[in-house]
This record gives structure tokens, C-alpha cells and sequence, in this order.
């Protein structure tokens, strides 16, 4: 497959980009001509031991040396432009050649699950999975993605362009792509992030949820009519509804974009009917038709809204249907069916919505009716629990002084308005972020009772718990255990069918301890919660918040659902899908249904053949925790020395990520001025590793981890736990793809440093003792050597953006040496982290 790569990806890009070349712009010949130059001085210059800013300087003087400084200037900025063009190119080429680089037939297909199922007679299980199983991709707002709208369009266009090798048309394109701005002039509204986003559900995820789905029960000879679990595959949504820190996210909002997915979902059944309403022109069928078709047309365009549920749509489908059976023979009722199933699918809704907030937030808010109401908190949980769990009506909304705490009310308020006018599958759970305690899901269980819930029997709400650092991963099945045995909220789950959703965050998780202790935890976690809920006969789901990169759970996310084991419930797979990760795994119809399948298969495989290699024994469990411990420890060690939190804030680009107009949610939770820990968001945190190339969240403490036992004579016993456990080799495949994404060289100038050379040191050596270490482990010559095709992507984006990554060291560095913040030099830092972070993919 890295042949075919070779010919369709790495020389179609050596041809195009010459292209650029000959674009009609002002200086593009001459700095066209001169960055490939600069590409090898910097290559050169690092080998040779040179800093950023001598490699630089050294480029100056060579090649302008009679050019006045504001024009050198003026060209590292035209170098920047012109490599973020570059970026775009390759990225077209490579999703443009994505069949001919992905067996989409091969293994984690559909295709390859039935016939796997069918040679081993297991067909019947397979099905009896299918009719319960879910996978729900849950799209948030969480800024990592750079390219505006405007570029992704073009991106698409370039991409078709290719695939016909139309010179004329990319010629074309490249014009445009030269005279398109790639920075958003104003931070977006959460609103327009969740109009961006509708465009991937409008666009790819409505034909490719409907396409696996036609596909896998024909397939099964399945007659799509019968099919009763069309939530097998779900898109969530976060715009919108996600209020964890974002300010700015109103519950006019959640209304707002609740409308705008009911409109969307609709334009695309119209569509639908309309060319289905040219096949049923018969007597009987076709008034029905084009009854259906007004009263679609009347909801969208007159604000008539003749359909208030999908089970009327589905009504007036159904007597189409049935007339079509009784009246012609059953003719095209196969295409009938196919859009019924999509009605199933989509209803009214087209996504999922949540609703989150911090537990922070609810604490004060809390603190605050009860001041209205003349109470004082006690001194216990339990005591606290009781006094929440007493409060029989809230204080009308004038009562209250603070602002955020009525707009957090409001927004309960208009949970259920959402639910009667696109269906209760429209927004039905509520996310705790920072989850700590038993109060916390109770305090947010109350507030919903009493406003959600208050004109009915039952709450129409589920609750979910964010679990996300080491300790609260530990306290997790401690407290859900409590929370089951509680007569009033086990009621609650009984009437939401005994089912309770839990969340555990891979980012914020890795970020307090660590690559293998985070994972290692979590994994700990879902098992404890699986023993605890199966005890109380609670149905557990589990809610992954993944990012892209594997410091945040991403990675090869196929491997992990598909080694999590039997200890671990397996009812559905849900995770979080983001920026980059959204366009580029998720952003075409043939990745996304790739990838959709390759999810899918690798949960229904994870039941159908569970074996040794799934299921870790007591030694494996052993082995891995002594390695995960050791690890934590030099996490910790690292993430507690005294530059750790001065190096984020002074040294890497981590305060620049405010100031890129991607997103509208701020850099960190808290309001104050100074930088805490606790605060930083997962985003910046592992995007600032990222674009110093030194990526510490994504394999930091595996190599001394390794190390220790290697020194104890045990190597041999971790050799043969990345050979025999999947969950072990995914994870330490996903770092090898951390460190691959590394260079060093570019921040070497560092140990020279008298404030941070020391710190610079102890992760320079961490990064040498993993790469020798997983390299010893897994008993390859080179990091990724078993993922050819992943390794050499890797390599021409890491050269691709060699020059901007130069660029951007070169300015930290003089303000470092100069202590000089000049706008010049924060600007050059500013442009250099768009192309690096779209050329990494998931960086952030």
C-alpha cells in the first residue's frame, strides 16, 4: 500500500506543487523559488547543530543580503502563506487518492465483518448484536480546526479536481487559493460554529450513515422496513448546547441551533422526495406524495409547521407504502424504503444535542438559592445531598443577582421547548464536566426535576457524569455505586430504561497523569463501572471525550474498542469527534463511512470474538500497572517542576491560542489573570506541545517506565505483552505516532538557556529513552514501521512545514534572548501555528 502512496500522494504532489509557481501573484516566482532553499538550509542547518536563529540569519545573508530587514521580513511572511498553501494542496491529494491508500473492503469493514461472521457461523449472533449496538459520533466545537469555510470549499473542489487530473480546473483553484484569506477576521458565535458544522451532517453524514446502513442489512437480508434499531449509527452535536467554560453559548442558542438541525434535516428529505416523487406516478400513490412534499415545503419556506414529529412523517410514508403494495405490486418500494429508514434515522432532529456545564458552576449556583432562600450549607456531603434533594421549587428569576446563574436556569428551561418541537432524541442528556462527587450529579438531577420535570411524572433527561482526572477516575465507581442504591434516582433510571450513561475524558485525563496512566485509569475505571452497574443491574454506556492526537485519545481509536475485553460493557461506542479530526477522518463521504465502519466493526468483533487477545490476565494487568505507575511518577516529577507552568506560559505558543479567531470558547476555565494548571484547557495544552514538536502529553514517561524494567532483566515480559495484548500494542503504536511527530533539533537552542535548559533537558531525554525503548519493545528497526503508509504522511507534512516551524522558533527564541515582545516577532509565532497544526491533522 506505501507504493501506491508513493505514485498517488507523494509524486502527485511533487508535479502540482510546481504549480504554484507559475501562479500570477506578486513575488511568487521568488518565493517560490527561494523557499525550497530555505527547506534545506533548515534541514541542513539542525543536522549541523544550528539554532533557528542562525539558520535564519544565515538564509539572509546568503540569498538577500542587500535587502533591507523589513523586506526580509515581508518574505518569512509570504513563506508562511505560501506553505499553508502547500498544505492545502496535499491534503487534496491525499483524500483525492483516499480509496486507492485505504482497503475499504478489507479488514474493519462491513464487508469483511459479514463474511468473517458468515465463515464462522456466526451470522445469527451478529444480527441478535446489531439489533441493540450503537455508535455515536458526538461533533464538538472545540477549536482545531484553522481552515475558514471558504478554504474547506475550495479544498473539496480541489480534491474532485484531482481525482479527474484536470490541470486546467486545479490551476484554476490555485489561483484562488492564493487570493483566499486563511485567518478568520472575528472569533466565530457559537452559533456559527454549529452552522459550519451542519454542513458535514447535511453533506457526508446523511448519505454515508444511510449508505452503511442500506448496505449492511441487505447485506444480512434484512428487509430495511423491519429494522427497529435505527439508532445504530448517531451523530451528537456540542454546538450549541455545550456551556463548560464557553460564555458565550445562551440558552437562545440552544433554540437557535435546535432550529437550524430541524430546517437542515428537512432541506435534505425534500431533496430526497423530490426525486423519489419521479418514480411514484401512479394512482393511489401519487397525491400521497405530493402531499407529504407540500407539507415539508410548508414547514421549511411558509413557517407552517404541519409536522411536529417524525412518527407523523413516518405515518404518511407508511400508507405510501402500503398503497404502493396493494395497488402495483410492490413497485419501488425498495426506494421508499430506503428513505423511510432515513426518516427513522434522522427524525426531526438530524443530531443529538447535549447540554454541559462544569460542576463549579452548578456548586454556585446552588450557594446562591439557598442564600435567596435563607439556608446556610451544612458541613457534609450527605447533609448537603439532603438539603438539595428537600428543595420542593426554585426562587422565580428576579430573586437572583447573578447573571450566569439565571442564564444556566433559562437553559434548563429550554431543554424541554427543544424536545416537544424536534423530539425528545433532540436533547435528552445533560454532561457534569469536572464530576467529583455524588452532589454533583445530584445538584444538576434537582435543578432538572424542578424544571424540566416539572409538569411530568418522570424527568425526561438523562444525567452524565464527566469523569476526568486520576483521582476522580478512582472515585468513579464509588460514587455511581451510591448514586444506584438511592431509591429516588434509581426511579429515575428505571424510567429511563435501567440505563445510565457515564463520561471519561481521555484529554483532561492525560493531561493530569500522564499517556499510559490516563489510559490505563480509564480503561480501570470502565471495568470497575461495568462490575458496579452490572451488580445493580444498570445497563452502563460509555461516552469516550476523545481529541485527535493520542495525547488526547485519539490515535488509532479502531485498536482500543476493538481490545477493550469482557470486563468492559460493550453495549455502544460513543466518542467525541473534533476540528481536524471531523475533516479529516469524517470530512468526505469515503472516509467517513471508512471510519464509521471501521468504528462499528471494531465494537461488534470486540463481542463476537472475544479472546486473549482482548482480555488481559492478572500477570498482563500487573505488568501494565507497574508500568503505568512508574510512568505516573515521572509525569508527575516532570509536570512539578518549577518551569512547567512558566515554560507553557512564557516559552511555547501556548498564549496565541486566544488569539487565533478559531473558536469562541477562551483560552482557560478560570477568569483570573495568572496561569493555573488546573485551568488550562486540554486544546491549548497538548496544541502548545505540538507546535514546539515536542508533544510530552502523548508519550512522556514511557520510556523510563520501559527502562525500569529492562534494568530489572524484564524486558522479555513487555515483549511479549505488546505481542499478546491489543489494547497494549494500540497504545504504545499511538505514542510511536506521538514521537514520530517530534523533532527536537528545533528547540535545542533551549539547553543553552539559563531559565529553562535544565527543564529542556529532562524531556530531551525522556523523547531519546522512548524512541530506543518502544523500538526494543516492539522488536521494529523504526517507530511505525508496521503503518507505512501513516509513517510517510507523517514525514512529507513534518517537511512540508520544516520552514515554519524554523520561522516560529526563530521569533521565540529572539524574544527570549532579547526579552523583547515586538509585534513583529508575535505576529511571525501567530501566522506559523495555522499551517503547523492543519499539516499535523490532529495535533490539538
Amino acid at each position: 500500500m506505501h507504493k501506491t502512496y508513493d505514485t498517488e500522494v507523494a509524486k502527485r504532489f511533487t508535479i502540482y506543487n510546481s504549480l504554484f509557481l507559475d501562479l500570477p501573484f506578486d513575488d511568487i516566482y521568488r518565493t517560490g523559488t527561494l523557499l525550497p532553499i530555505l527547506g534545506t538550509a533548515c534541514q541542513k542547518g539542525f543536522q549541523n547543530g544550528l539554532t533557528p536563529k542562525e539558520i535564519i540569519h544565515g538564509f539572509f545573508e546568503e540569498m538577500m543580503a542587500g535587502n533591507s530587514k523589513t523586506e526580509q521580513n515581508n518574505l518569512l511572511f509570504k513563506m508562511i502563506q505560501y506553505v499553508e498553501r502547500q498544505v492545502v494542496l496535499f491534503d487534496s491529494i491525499e483524500d483525492a487518492a483516499y480509496e486507492k491508500i485505504n482497503d475499504l473492503s478489507g479488514k474493519g469493514s462491513i464487508k469483511a465483518l459479514i463474511d468473517r461472521a458468515d465463515n464462522d457461523h456466526k451470522r445469527e449472533a451478529l444480527i441478535e448484536k446489531l439489533k441493540s449496538f450503537s455508535v455515536r459520533l458526538t461533533l464538538t466545537a472545540h477549536p482545531t480546526q484553522f481552515y475558514p469555510g471558504s478554504v474547506l470549499g475550495i479544498i473539496t473542489d480541489l480534491e474532485n479536481a484531482i481525482r479527474s487530473d484536470d490541470i486546467g480546473k486545479i490551476n484554476l483553484l490555485l489561483k484562488q487559493l492564493g487570493k483566499t484569506g486563511f485567518i478568520n477576521r472575528e472569533k466565530p458565535s457559537p452559533y456559527e460554529e454549529a452552522v459550519s458544522l451542519i454542513w458535514f451532517l447535511e453533506n457526508v453524514f446523511y448519505q454515508s450513515i444511510s449508505d452503511i446502513m442500506i448496505r449492511l442489512l441487505s447485506s444480512l437480508d434484512i428487509p430495511l422496513h423491519t429494522w427497529d434499531n435505527p439508532g445504530l449509527l448517531k451523530i451528537g452535536f456540542w454546538p450549541g448546547g455545550d456551556r463548560d467554560g464557553n460564555p458565550f453559548v445562551t440558552h437562545e442558542t440552544t433554540v437557535k441551533v435546535a432550529e437550524r438541525l430541524q430546517k437542515w434535516i428537512l432541506r435534505c428529505y425534500y431533496r430526497d422526495l423530490r426525486k423519489i416523487k419521479r418514480r411514484l406516478t401512479f394512482k393511489h400513490v401519487e397525491d400521497k406524495v405530493l402531499t407529504i412534499e407540500r407539507n415539508i415545503y410548508n414547514t421549511l419556506f411558509e413557517d407552517q409547521a404541519v409536522y411536529t414529529s417524525k412518527e407523523q412523517l413516518l405515518d404518511d410514508l407508511i400508507e405510501v407504502r402500503d398503497s404502493l403494495i396493494q395497488y402495483h405490486n410492490s413497485m419501488f418500494v425498495d426506494v421508499l424504503d430506503q428513505f423511510i429508514l432515513k426518516v427513522k434515522i434522522f427524525g426531526l432532529h438530524f443530531a443529538y444535542m447535549d447540554a454541559r456545564q462544569d460542576s463549579r458552576k452548578h456548586d454556585s449556583l446552588w450557594e446562591e438559592i439557598f442564600s435567596i432562600q435563607g439556608i446556610n450549607w451544612k458541613e457534609t456531603e450527605d447533609d448537603q445531598i439532603e438539603q438539595i434533594m428537600g428543595v420542593e421549587s426554585l426562587p422565580d428569576l428576579e430573586k437572583f443577582q447573578d447573571d450566569f446563574h439565571i442564564e444556566m436556569l433559562k437553559t434548563f428551561g429550554v431543554i424541554r421547548t427543544v424536545q416537544n418541537s424536534n423530539g425528545e432524541d433532540a436533547l435528552h442528556r445533560y454532561i457534569i464536566s469536572n464530576c467529583q462527587s455524588r452532589k454533583h450529579l445530584l445538584e444538576v438531577y434537582k435543578l432538572a426535576k424542578l424544571t424540566v420535570g416539572k409538569e411530568e411524572k418522570q424527568l425526561p433527561l438523562d444525567i452524565v457524569p464527566l469523569f476526568e482526572t486520576i483521582d476522580d477516575l478512582a472515585e468513579a465507581p464509588g460514587i455511581m455505586t451510591s448514586l444506584y442504591q438511592m431509591p429516588e434516582y434509581r426511579a429515575h433510571l428505571a424510567s429511563r430504561g435501567n440505563k445510565q450513561t457515564i463520561m471519561l475524558g481521555f484529554s483532561d485525563g492525560t493531561k493530569d497523569g500522564g499517556y499510559l496512566q490516563a489510559n490505563w485509569s480509564i480503561l480501570r475505571a470502565k471495568e470497575e463501572l461495568t462490575r458496579v452497574s452490572r451488580e445493580n443491574d444498570i445497563e452502563v454506556v460509555f461516552f469516550d471525550g476523545r481529541g485527535g492526537p493520542p495525547a488526547r485519545g485519539g490515535g488509532n481509536m479502531h485498536n482500543f474498542y476493538a481490545s477493550l475485553g469482557e470486563k468492559v460493557e460493550n453495549s455502544e461506542i460513543q466518542v467525541t469527534i473534533q476540528g481536524q479530526t471531523i475533516s479529516a477522518n469524517y470530512g468526505k463521504q469515503a472516509s467517513c463511512t471508512y471510519n464509521f465502519e471501521q468504528l462499528l466493526s471494531a465494537g461488534l468483533e470486540n463481542h463476537l470474538y472475544s479472546d486473549s487477545e482482548n482480555n488481559l490476565d492478572e500477570k498482563q494487568r500487573a505488568l501494565i500497572e507497574e508500568l503505568s505507575s512508574v510512568a505516573y511518577e515521572s509525569y508527575k516529577d516532570f509536570k512539578s517542576h518549577p518551569k512547567f507552568v512558566p515554560y507553557l506560559e512564557h516559552v511555547t505558543p501556548l498564549k496565541y491560542f486566544g488569539m487565533t479567531n478559531i473558536g469562541s470558547r477562551p483560552l482557560k476555565r478560570g477568569k483570573g489573570g495568572g496561569l493555573k494548571f488546573e485551568d488550562l484547557r486540554a486544546i491549548p495544552f497538548v496544541g502548545s506541545w505540538a507546535q514546539m514538536k515536542q508533544n510530552i502529553p502523548g508519550f512522556y514517561g514511557v520510556g523510563t517506565a520501559i527502562d525500569k524494567l529492562e534494568s530489572e532483566g524484564r524486558i522479555d515480559e513487555v515483549r511479549k505483552l505488546y505481542k499478546n495484548s491489543l489494547f497494549f500494542r494500540a497504545l504504545l503504536g499511538n505514542s510511536m505516532q506521538s514521537l514520530n511527530k517530534c523533532f527536537y533539533p528545533a528547540t535545542a537552542y533551549l539547553k543553552d538557556n539559563e531559565a529553562y535548559g535544565q527543564f529542556w533537558e529532562i524531556m530531551y531525554a525522556e523523547y531519546h529513552k522512548s524512541i530506543d525503548k518502544l523500538k526494543l519493545v516492539s522488536e521494529m528497526d523504526e517507530l511505525m514501521g508496521d503503518n507505512q503508509v501513516s509513517k510517510k504522511s507523517i514525514a512529507i507534512r513534518e517537511k512540508i512545514v520544516l520552514p515554519l516551524i524554523t520561522i516560529q522558533q526563530y521569533a521565540i527564541q529572539t524574544m527570549l534572548e532579547t526579552g523583547q515582545n515586538s509585534e513583529l516577532l508575535q505576529k511571525l509565532i501567530l501566522r506559523s501555528m495555522f499551517g503547523i497544526i492543519n499539516a499535523a491533522r490532529n495535533a490539538a
